[in-house]
């Protein structure tokens, strides 16, 4: 089998054809597809990438009269319209990769060694350190930076090496320390399941950080499970239900004096692919949503299976996040809460932030990038 997102190219002349082998088979490259994505610089600006043609305007009959080895990886193709150029097919592989270029998702249960996810935080100007930030970042859903300053703001500087803030309601960055009558059950001591953070705004934040300035109680676990692992066993115990839970929308809302915000989207997140990403999922903030009295019944027993499987001492991390320690987590896939904590006992407080998927997503392939242009 070939390793992942390898691609090999075949060329063949009677009937013209340019074929590819991946993981997923042999396929043969439509004659448009082909056409639309030509490299010379009269069609293709070599700075930005960007097509200085309208493909849009091509003929839907359009063909592929002739292809021929131009060596190396690349080939000349001829096509119905009249244009003929040649092509870097090594440039095409990159398009078949059903990851983007991104490290393969791993899923994870309980037994998921800490230091697998625990990285150096005292250097994140070194590209290396936040390349290998990055990396178990996109594999795990998760990473834990030690060794951190304690101050204030300090999450905002480490956000901002991965990605760009997203300020909402609860501004920059948001104080999670006990305080009574407080707007969300997490600024209280009681326990959290787990959950996704702002399932009720769109886009839903992608990642959250969460760093520790002091926890001087015996409690407050930071608790964390793979929904990509839970989901798992819930597609092969109830496939059926699994599917209701992707393709029903659920209501999610948050209220206080001056906000109201309200989304409905699945539990089960899936991308235009069909693969599944993560879910959102708050028992605190969601509906039941109204089905005949059968449907409903079927969904609310997936609904329970899955808040069963996220309690599952099988699938959940526990530990207690330290002075100096930030973790950061993809907010659909990795599922957070915390057990409950005695404030009596001393103070715990922690600093929490939003940045979005696409920045530590484009940064882990321009780092990439840059360090194998460093080694070569």
């Amino acid at each position: 089998m070939l390793p992942r997102n390898a691609v090999q190219f075949r060329l063949e002349a009677n009937p013209a054809r340019v074929l590819a082998r991946t993981r997923q088979g042999l396929l043969e490259l439509p004659a448009l597809w082909l056409r639309e994505r030509c490299q010379d610089a009269q069609h293709l600006d070599p700075l930005t990438r960007q097509r200085l043609f309208d493909p849009h305007r091509l003929p839907e009959d359009l063909t592929l009269i002739d292809a021929r080895d131009a060596g190396g990886d690349r080939a000349r193709l001829s096509f119905s319209d009249g244009y003929c150029g040649e092509y870097d097919l090594s440039r095409l592989a990159g398009e078949l990769d059903l990851e983007d270029g991104l490290p393969q998702a791993i899923p994870w249960r309980s037994d998921l060694p800490l230091e697998a996810v625990r990285v150096d935080g005292r250097d994140l100007d070194s590209d290396e350190v936040r390349l290998k930030a990055l990396t178990t970042f996109l594999t795990y859903g998760l990473v834990i930076l030690h060794d951190l300053p304690t101050d204030p703001e300090c999450i905002l500087t480490v956000a901002r090496r991965f990605g760009h803030v997203r300020e909402t309601n609860f501004g920059r960055y948001f104080e999670v320390y006990s305080r009574p009558n407080s707007n969300d059950l997490a600024y209280r001591p009681v326990r959290l399941g787990a959950h996704t953070d702002n399932p009720y705004r769109e886009p839903v934040p992608g990642i959250q950080l969460l760093h520790c300035l002091v926890n001087e109680t015996s409690g407050g676990w930071s608790t964390l499970v793979d929904s990509l692992c839970v989901a798992g066993v819930m597609r092969q115990e109830d496939p059926q239900g699994f599917e209701l839970l992707a393709s029903t929308p659920v209501r999610f809302r948050f209220i206080d004096a001056d906000e109201e915000l309200i989304e409905r989207r699945p539990i089960v997140d899936r991308d235009m692919t069909g693969r599944m990403t993560g879910v959102h999922y708050s028992p605190r903030l969601d509906d039941l949503p109204l089905l005949d009295a059968g449907a409903t019944r079927r969904f609310h027993r997936a609904r329970r299976r899955l808040s069963e499987l996220f309690a599952d001492p099988r699938f959940e991390l526990r530990f207690p996040l330290k002075a100096g320690e930030l973790m950061m987590f993809h907010n659909s896939r990795v599922l957070h809460g915390r057990t409950a904590y005695d404030p009596s006992e001393g103070h715990r407080h922690l600093q929490g932030c939003y940045i979005d998927l696409d920045g530590p997503r484009s940064l882990y392939r321009t780092l990439t990038r840059k360090l194998a242009r460093r080694a070569g």
